[in-house]
């Protein structure tokens, strides 16, 4: 059973990686709370009980962080989050931390949790930059992308209940009043809700020919075809309604505006994966309803209907489903 890491707000994956803590440190995991210096970890001081081993397990204070990201399909080798010459990673950020406690002595220990693949060989270039830089043994430093996660979380089932934790797959259950405060708070992205009182309806391309016009990658496609596709009905039923005029009309004044973003950050990403992830945190960034963990599944799918609907990205002129 796979999960939508990339939906969880930054808290509850921290509250996820708390309870797994407490299965392989132990109980007395405490929870993040931020720091004087602005970072947020878990620790614990004591004897683990199965980390690494129960044959030979950590003794002292392990300090744990967790890296929660909005972004699909992400890994530990991107670099804005690791890399051996820049100074604004992720991790780069993270390193004058570590290395001070681990001088101040509040530091035997080091886990990272992030929810990004990790392949073999970034795990150990990671482990040994940090154990370089911090002065922490090599075996004394673990690191957790998305595939061990999904290890442990068969290894111990209970921990996503406790989390509150949806499958992928899990359908989506949208009311009107619900979909209403997703559209509404799209619409307060912009300055200033222009009326339109007629958008024509552009034509439909086949999904596969509007994803080669807009170089979205085959899996974030099926991916997103796969989450979403059964909301897009829901969708248009809703703001088809009479009585949702308005917020029509709101929704096609947020896709203009959308569109108009999308034409002029086009040229800074390769895929239309990064443009997509990049609308996602600028909504996350700049709304905190879209940010609570109940409205950014729907977000998501609200995102994935302006692409489906030939609302945003590039269309033909020609071909037409």
């Amino acid at each position: 059973m796979k999960f939508a890491y990339e939906d969880m707000s930054d808290d509850q994956f921290e509250k996820l990686i708390v309870f797994l803590c407490q299965h392989l440190l132990g109980i007395s995991v405490q929870g993040f709370a931020k720091g004087p210096d602005g970072g947020r970890d878990a620790k614990f001081v004591g004897t683990s009980e199965l980390h690494p081993s129960k044959a030979a397990p950590w003794v002292g204070t392990t300090i744990v962080q967790a890296k929660h990201t909005n972004g699909y399909n992400r890994n530990f080798s991107e670099p804005d989050f690791f890399s051996t010459n820049a100074a604004n990673t992720v991790l780069a950020k993270e390193i004058p931390r570590i290395k001070k406690l681990r001088e101040a002595k509040q530091l035997d220990h080091y886990m990272l949790f992030a929810n990004r693949r990790l392949a073999g060989n970034a795990e150990s270039e990671i482990r040994a930059y940090i154990a370089a830089q911090c002065g922490i043994p090599d075996s004394s430093i673990y690191l957790c992308g998305l595939e061990q996660l999904e290890v442990l979380l068969k290894t111990f089932p209970d921990v996503a209940g406790k989390a509150d934790l949806d499958p992928v797959d899990s359908p989506l259950i949208v009311s009107p009043d619900d979909l209403a405060e997703v559209v509404q708070a799209l619409a307060r992205q912009k300055d200033s809700i222009s009326a339109l009182l007629d958008d024509p309806p552009t034509e439909r391309v086949t999904y596969e020919q509007k994803n080669l016009l807009n170089n979205m990658s085959a899996e974030y496609a099926k991916a997103q075809r796969k989450k979403y596709l059964k909301e897009t009905a829901q969708i248009r039923a809703f703001l088809a309604a009479p009585e949702n005029l308005e917020l029509l009309r709101m929704y096609e004044s947020v896709v203009d505006e959308f569109q108009l973003k999308i034409i002029a950050k086009r040229k800074d990403y390769q895929t239309f994966d990064d443009v997509m992830e990049y609308l996602v945190d600028l909504l996350f960034n700049r709304d905190p309803v879209l940010r609570q963990h109940a409205h950014k599944r729907l977000t998501r799918a609200v995102l994935f209907y302006m692409y489906w609907n030939c609302d945003i990205g590039e269309v033909s002129d020609a071909a037409a489903d």
